[in-house]
C-alpha cells in the first residue's frame, strides 16, 4: 500500500491563543516545514488548516505545544484529516466568531523589554510614547468587550492606525503582526494633564503631559492617573506632609500604601529582594509584593504605619515607565477610590469620585472596558503565595481536576469577593471585586458577572453561594434561584478546604484533613466558625472533626472592629470580672472598669454576644493583651493579627501548652490556657515581641496535634491548608514544616488567595460534587 506522500489536516487550538502572537508564531512554523495552509483565530481558539508531508505535519503538531509563544497557554491541540487541496503557500486569515465562544483571554501583560528600549531610543518614532505595546505585551483583558480578540472587540476599535502601524499589522514578521492595541504618536491614544478641581486641560509647553506630571508629584502634589485596569493616586513616599494628605483626602487611616519602583534595583534600594521575591516582581504578571524594608529607607512612615514590610510593585505599564523615570524616586501608588469603593475606571467617575482628593489627573482617551485592581502576593517558604489575585492573572482560566457536569456561576463571600463562571475543565475566577457592602462594589460585581459570562460563553445551570443569609453575594445568588435557577449553599469553611484541593489540582475523591483558619463564618450550629478541622473530600463532603474552643465575641461585629472587647471577654471567662479588675495589665486599664462591666454583661447573658471558634478573633484577642496598636481600634480587616506577627521575635522553639478535650466524635482545643499562658508571660515582664512569637508557635502546634489526632484515629495523612489567618507567613512556614516532619502531605494556596478571595473556587466544585451527587 503506498503511503500519501502529501495530507491536509484541520488542527484545533484551545487555550490561552489570542493576542499572545499565536498566529506569527504558527505562519512562522509552517513555513519553516514547507507547509501550506491557512491559521486564524476563531471562538475557540485558533484554527489551524495545514498541508504538506506527513512527517512535517507530525513535528508541526509537536512543536505547536512545544515552542509556543511565551504568553501563550496551550491546553489542546486536536486535528481531523481534510482533503488535500494542493495549494501552495500559508496564509493568516481574519477571524471567525464561529457558534459557541470558547477563547480564553490573556491578562494584562507588563511591557517587554523591546517595547521599552524603543520608548527609552530618541532614534525611535516610539520615543516616550506611553502606550507602546506588541504581541508579548500590554492590555488584553481590561480592553476587551468580546471574543475573538481582534482590533475591532477592543477599546482601540475607534482608533485607526497610520500607514507604518498598518504595515507593522499586517507584516507575519514583524512583532507587531495582529498585536491588537498596536499604536503610536500618529494614530494612537494620548495623555493629557487635567486640573483636579475643575476637570480642564493644562496647557503644558513642550507638550510633555507625564514630565510635567513627575515634576508635580516632586512638588508635594497627589495625582490621580489612568493605568490599565482603573486610577490610581500617586503622591511622594519620602514627603511626609503628601503622604499625610493623602491620608486624610482618602480617608484611610493605617492601611500601608503601596509602592511603584522604576526597576529591580530602586526596589532595593528600599526593601530586601531575595531571588525568589526578584523573579516574583519581574514577572509578566507585575503584582505587588511584600517585602522587607531597609533601615533608614527614607520612606515616610505614614506610607506604612508600623509595618516592617512595604508593599512594592514594578512599572508595568509604559505610562509608568516615564513616570517614574522623569521623577526619579519610587512613588506611592496606591488604588483611585474611596474607602471601600472599587478602584474608578471610567473617567467621568474618576473625576468625580477622585476630584476631592486628588489636585491633578494624568487621563488618556483609551477607554477601560473592565476595571482591574493590582494583584498582592508574597513569597512564603520560597514559594509565590498569592493574597489578591486580580491584574497580571485574571481572567487566566484555573484547570481543575476533573470536568464540571453544568455552567456554574460561584458568587464568592462578602470581604475580599471575587466570583467564578466554571464550564467542563475550566473556572474563570474573576477579577478582586472587594468588600460586597455597599451599591457602588455591588455593582462592580453584577457588571463583572455578566461580563465573564458573556466574555467566556458561560450560561449558568447551577448557582453557589455562602451561607451566611446577609451577605450581598447570597442574597443576589438566591435571586437568581428565586428565578428558576438550582442552588447549592456551600459552607464557608467547607469552600476554603475545597479551594485549596482545587487549586492544587487534586482529584474528587481524595481524602483530607482540611484545617480552615479565618476570621469569620457561617457555621451550621449558627456560631460563628473559623478555627476548624475537617476530615473528607470534595465528592463526599466533610466532616467536622475538631475546632477551637468557643469564645464569646462580646458586641458581635463591634468586637471585629474592636479586639480589646474579645481580649476582655477572655480574661472575663477566666478570672471573672472582679478578678481581671486586679489585674495589672495595660489592656484593662485602658479599657477602665465601666467597659469590664459592660463585656461582664453581655458575657454573662449572652447579648449581642455570639458564640466564636474563630482563629482570627483569637489571634485579636492576644494582639489586644500584648497591646499592638491596631488593637484598640482596627482601620482594615486583620489589621491586629497583622501586628501581631509583625511584633514577633522571629521563630519560637517552643509554644505554650494546651489540651485537645474529646467531645462527642472530636476535639475541642482548649484556648482558654493558651490566652491563661500569655497572661502569665505579660505579668512576668516578657515582652509582645517574645510572647507573639510563642503564640505563633503555639498555633503551628495547634494544627499540626488537631492533624495527627484525626489521622490516628484513621484519618487521611494529607492536609489542606486554607482561610486568611493562613496568609500569615510566620505562621503558615511552622505549620508546612511541622507537618511534613511528621510524615504528611501538604496542600497550599498556589494559584489564589487562601483568604475569601478564593472562596469562589472551592464552592463551584463543591456544588457540582453536590449535583453529580444527586444525579447518580
Amino acid at each position: 500500500m503506498r503511503v500519501p506522500t502529501r495530507e491536509r489536516r484541520e488542527i484545533s487550538v484551545r487555550g490561552i491563543v489570542q493576542g499572545v502572537g499565536f498566529r506569527p508564531f504558527v505562519y512562522a512554523l509552517a513555513r519553516r516545514h514547507g507547509l501550506s495552509g491557512l491559521v486564524r483565530n476563531d471562538a475557540e481558539g485558533v484554527h489551524i488548516e495545514a498541508e504538506g508531508p506527513p512527517e512535517e505535519l507530525e513535528l508541526f503538531l509537536r512543536e505547536i505545544r512545544e515552542e509556543a509563544p511565551p504568553l501563550a497557554v496551550v491546553e489542546a491541540v486536536g486535528w481531523r484529516p481534510l482533503a488535500v487541496l494542493g495549494e501552495r503557500g500559508f496564509r493568516i486569515e481574519e477571524s471567525r466568531e464561529g457558534v459557541r465562544l470558547r477563547a480564553l483571554i490573556s491578562p494584562d501583560v507588563a511591557t517587554c523589554e523591546e517595547c521599552l528600549a524603543e520608548m527609552l531610543d530618541p532614534a525611535d518614532r516610539r520615543y516616550r510614547y506611553p502606550f507602546t505595546n506588541c504581541t508579548n505585551c500590554g492590555p488584553r483583558f481590561t480592553i476587551t468587550r468580546q471574543v475573538p480578540y481582534d482590533r475591532a472587540t477592543t477599546t482601540m476599535a475607534s482608533f485607526e492606525m497610520c500607514p507604518e502601524c498598518r504595515r507593522e499589522y499586517d507584516d507575519p514578521s514583524d512583532r507587531r503582526f495582529h498585536a491588537q492595541p498596536n499604536a503610536c504618536p500618529v494614530c494612537g491614544p494620548r495623555v493629557r494633564l487635567l486640573d483636579g478641581r475643575l476637570g480642564r486641560e493644562l496647557s503644558v509647553r513642550p507638550e510633555d503631559p507625564v514630565g510635567r506630571a513627575a515634576q508635580m508629584l516632586r512638588g508635594r502634589a497627589i495625582l490621580a492617573i489612568k493605568g490599565l485596569g482603573g486610577y490610581h493616586l500617586a503622591c511622594d513616599p519620602f514627603d511626609a506632609r503628601a503622604v499625610g494628605k493623602l491620608r486624610g483626602r482618602k480617608v484611610r487611616q493605617d492601611k500601608p500604601f503601596a509602592l511603584m519602583a522604576r526597576d529591580l534595583e530602586q526596589a532595593r534600594e528600599l526593601c530586601r529582594v531575595s531571588l525568589e521575591e526578584g523573579a516574583l516582581l519581574a514577572s509578566p504578571a507585575r503584582p505587588i509584593v511584600l517585602l522587607e524594608r531597609r533601615e533608614g529607607d527614607g520612606v515616610a512612615e505614614e506610607v506604612a504605619p508600623r509595618q516592617k514590610t512595604l508593599g512594592v510593585m514594578l512599572a508595568y505599564a509604559p505610562l509608568h515607565h516615564l513616570l517614574l523615570r522623569d521623577a526619579g524616586i519610587p512613588l506611592v501608588m496606591t488604588s483611585g477610590n474611596r474607602s471601600d469603593e472599587p478602584i474608578a475606571y471610567r473617567d467621568g467617575e474618576a473625576l468625580e469620585l477622585l476630584g476631592d482628593i486628588a489636585d491633578y489627573f494624568l487621563v488618556h482617551d483609551r477607554p477601560i472596558h473592565m476595571r482591574c485592581d493590582d494583584s498582592v502576593a508574597r513569597v512564603v517558604g520560597g514559594q509565590p503565595y498569592p493574597i489578591r489575585r486580580s491584574r497580571g492573572y485574571a481572567p487566566a482560566p484555573l484547570r481543575l481536576a476533573e470536568d464540571l457536569g453544568r455552567h456554574t456561576l460561584a458568587c464568592g463571600g462578602e470581604l475580599k469577593n471575587t466570583f467564578g463562571v466554571a464550564k467542563d475543565r475550566h473556572i474563570f475566577l474573576s477579577h478582586h471585586i472587594g468588600d460586597l457592602k455597599n451599591y457602588e462594589t455591588l455593582r462592580s460585581f453584577r457588571e463583572g458577572v455578566e461580563h465573564y459570562c458573556r466574555l467566556f460563553d458561560v450560561r449558568p445551570e447551577l448557582i453557589a453561594y455562602d451561607l451566611h443569609p446577609e451577605y450581598l453575594s447570597t442574597k443576589y445568588a438566591r435571586d437568581l434561584e428565586d428565578a428558576g435557577l438550582p442552588a447549592v449553599g456551600v459552607q464557608h469553611h467547607h469552600a476554603h478546604v475545597a479551594s485549596c484541593l482545587a487549586d492544587n489540582e487534586r482529584p474528587g475523591e481524595e481524602r483530607v484533613v482540611g484545617v480552615a483558619l479565618d476570621g469569620t463564618g457561617y457555621g451550621t450550629d449558627g456560631a460563628v466558625w473559623g478555627g476548624e478541622f475537617f476530615e473528607g473530600s470534595v465528592r463526599e463532603g466533610f466532616a467536622r472533626r475538631a475546632y477551637l474552643e468557643y469564645a464569646p465575641m462580646p458586641g458581635g461585629t463591634a468586637a471585629i472592629r474592636e479586639p480589646w472587647r474579645v481580649a476582655l471577654a477572655h480574661l472575663i471567662t477566666l478570672y471573672g470580672d472582679d478578678e481581671t479588675l486586679r489585674l495589672p495589665l495595660a489592656l484593662v486599664r485602658r479599657a477602665g472598669e465601666q467597659n469590664v462591666r459592660l463585656i461582664s454583661r453581655l458575657v454573662e447573658h449572652g447579648l449581642n454576644t455570639p458564640p466564636t471558634s474563630s482563629a482570627g478573633r483569637l489571634f485579636d484577642a492576644v494582639a489586644a493583651l500584648v497591646g499592638v496598636p491596631g488593637s484598640v481600634r482596627t482601620t482594615y480587616e486583620g489589621q491586629a493579627a497583622v501586628e501581631l506577627e509583625l511584633a514577633a521575635a522571629g521563630f519560637a522553639s517552643r509554644g505554650y501548652p494546651f489540651r485537645l478535650r474529646s467531645e462527642g466524635e472530636g476535639w475541642v482545643v482548649e484556648t482558654r490556657s493558651i490566652v491563661g499562658e500569655v497572661v502569665e508571660d505579660l505579668l512576668a515582664g516578657r515582652d509582645a515581641a517574645e510572647i507573639s512569637a510563642r503564640f505563633h508557635r503555639t498555633m503551628a502546634e495547634v494544627v499540626v496535634a488537631g492533624c495527627e489526632r484525626i489521622r490516628e484515629t484513621g484519618g487521611a495523612s494529607a492536609v489542606a491548608l486554607s482561610g486568611g489567618t493562613f496568609q500569615n507567613g510566620l505562621l503558615m512556614e511552622q505549620v508546612v514544616e511541622l507537618l511534613t516532619g511528621k510524615g504528611f502531605t501538604v496542600y497550599r494556596h498556589r494559584r489564589v488567595p487562601a483568604n475569601d478571595g478564593g472562596l469562589a473556587l472551592g464552592q463551584a466544585v463543591l456544588a457540582d460534587a453536590v449535583f453529580k451527587g444527586k444525579e447518580a
